[in-house]
C-alpha cells in the first residue's frame, strides 16, 4: 500500500537522493525478521565500499517479491520505471544477442534495487565501457560435498602464491555461503575466452600442486571430496554476487572481502547484513586499494599454451553455451563409458 511507504536519504557523489521504499516492512529473512526497509538501510550503510566493488559494471539482478523463501527471478534488463540518475549499458550475450543491463553508479541506485525486490547483486567482471573486456580474474573456490570453507581456506592461499607468480595481485572475500572467491585486478586487454584460459591455467597448476585437495573436474561424479576451481565462472554472462552483496540464505550472510592475514581465521557466518557495517566501520573495506595496480595475463596465456601443447586443452562449458571449439564431448563420463 502507497501509505505503507517511506523515503529514505540517500547520500551520494551528486548529493542526496531521496528513494520511496514500498512495503518497508516485508520480511526478507524469516528466521531473523529483516525486512525490505532493514536491507535498504543496510546498503545506505556500506554504500561507498560497495559501489566502489561493483559500480561501473553491467550488473544483473536477482529479485525475490515475497522474500528468501519465495519466487524469484534474474532482470538482465533494467526494470522499468528506473529513475533518470540511473543508466544501462548493452552486453552481449553468448548467445550473440545484445540487450542493455543496469549500471550502479551510486549508492542510491543499489537502494533503488532494493526498492525493486533485488536481494543479490551479480556484476559483470567487466567495465560498464568495455564490457567485452574483463578487468577481473575471478577464480570460485566451491567446497564440494565432504569439503567446507575451512577446506577452501589453504586452497586460497595457495592460489594467492600461484597468481602471484604469474604477476598478478590477489584479493580474497567470502562468497556468502561455504566458497571463498579470488579475484586479482587485470588491464583489460582480453575478451572472455582468453580470461577463461587464463582461469583454467591458473585452476591446474593449483590442482597439480594439491591434487588430493582441489579438482578441476567439471562432471561432479569426477570430483571426490575436493574443492572444485569452478573455471566456468570466467566466462561471459557468468556472476558471482558482488562484494557486500547479501545473500539469499537463512542467516541472511554477505560476501564479505577480507585481507590474507585474517583469512584463516575468520568464521563466514559472522558476515551478515546486520554486523557487516559495523565491520566496515570498524576494520575498514579490504578491498579499498583493488584495481590500483593491475596486472597481465600473458604469463597464465603461455602456461595455457604449455599444457595445450602436453595433451590438456579446452574443458567443458557451460550446458546452456553453445558448442565452443575444441570442447570436449558434453556427455557426463560414466555415461560415456556405456556408449
Amino acid at each position: 500500500m502507497a501509505g505503507d511507504a517511506v523515503v529514505l536519504t540517500v547520500p551520494g557523489p551528486h548529493g542526496d537522493r531521496e528513494i520511496r521504499i514500498s512495503s518497508p516492512g516485508r520480511i526478507l529473512w524469516p528466521e531473523l525478521g529483516i525486512t525490505k526497509l532493514d536491507l535498504a538501510n543496510y546498503i545506505v550503510e556500506v554504500g561507498d565500499a560497495f559501489v566502489r566493488a561493483n559500480g561501473d559494471r553491467p550488473v544483473s539482478l536477482q529479485r525475490f517479491p515475497e522474500g528468501i523463501d519465495g519466487e524469484q527471478f534474474f532482470s538482465k534488463n533494467p526494470p522499468r520505471g528506473a529513475p533518470d540518475f540511473i543508466r544501462a549499458v548493452p552486453v552481449v550475450y553468448p548467445s550473440a544477442r545484445s540487450h542493455p543491463q543496469l549500471v550502479i553508479d551510486e549508492p542510491a541506485a543499489a537502494v533503488w534495487a532494493v526498492q525493486m525486490n533485488t536481494i543479490v547483486f551479480h556484476p559483470w567482471p567487466s567495465r560498464a565501457e568495455d564490457s567485452d573486456n574483463p578487468d577481473q580474474l575471478r577464480i570460485d573456490l566451491d567446497p564440494q560435498p565432504g569439503t567446507g570453507f575451512a577446506d577452501a581456506v589453504p586452497a586460497a592461499i595457495e592460489l594467492r602464491r600461484v597468481l602471484g607468480e604469474a604477476g598478478l595481485d590477489a584479493f580474497i572475500k567470502t562468497s556468502g555461503n561455504r566458497g571463498l572467491h579470488v579475484f586479482a585486478p587485470i588491464e583489460p586487454a582480453h575478451e572472455f575466452l582468453e580470461v577463461r584460459h587464463a582461469v583454467i591455467a591458473a585452476a591446474r597448476e593449483l590442482e597439480r600442486r594439491m591434487p588430493e585437495k582441489v579438482t578441476t573436474a567439471w562432471w561432479k561424479e569426477e570430483r571426490g571430496e575436493r574443492i572444485f576451481v569452478d573455471f566456468n565462472q570466467a566466462n561471459r554472462d557468468r556472476t558471482m554476487a558482488g562484494a557486500y552483496s547479501p545473500r539469499a540464505l537463512a542467516h541472511a550472510p554477505v560476501a564479505t572481502p577480507v585481507t590474507w592475514d585474517e583469512l584463516e581465521s575468520v568464521d563466514p557466518r559472522d558476515f551478515t547484513i546486520l554486523t557487516v557495517p559495523d565491520r566496515l566501520r570498524s576494520v575498514g573495506d579490504p578491498w579499498e586499494s583493488f584495481g590500483e595496480k593491475p596486472g597481465r595475463i600473458d604469463t597464465l596465456l603461455e602456461w595455457w599454451q604449455r599444457d595445450t601443447e602436453n595433451g590438456l586443452g579446452e574443458l567443458p562449458f557451460p550446458p546452456d553455451y553453445p558448442k565452443m571449439p575444441g570442447e570436449p564431448p558434453r556427455v557426463q563420463p560414466s555415461r560415456a563409458k556405456k556408449v
